[in-house]
């Protein structure tokens, strides 16, 4: 599923008008994209939690070249998903 039929469905689901429904999920993913820049959790209880994890240095090799190189150490944004979510999945 893509934005914009994301944006659909929740038009369905709440009869919000479409320009409400994508204000709303847009105003959402800058809200967890923001706490996640700030290193923050966002949990949304049933549903699972954002987070972000620091992954260390390694080594690894250049697909082209072969050459090995080290890829630096950084942050990345993670998403466990809750047991509800995990319950509607199966």
């Amino acid at each position: 599923m893509n934005k914009q039929q994301l944006v659909e469905k929740l038009v369905e689901k709440t009869k919000l008008s479409k320009k409400d429904a994508t204000a709303a999920l847009d105003g959402i993913l800058d809200i967890i994209a923001e706490a996640l820049a700030k290193k923050e959790k966002v949990a949304l209880a049933g549903f699972g939690t954002f987070l972000t994890v620091q992954k260390k240095s390694r080594t690894g090799r250049n697909p082209k070249t072969g050459e090995t190189i080290t890829i630096p150490e950084r942050i990345v944004p993670k998403f466990k998903p809750g047991k509800g979510l995990k319950e509607k999945v199966k």
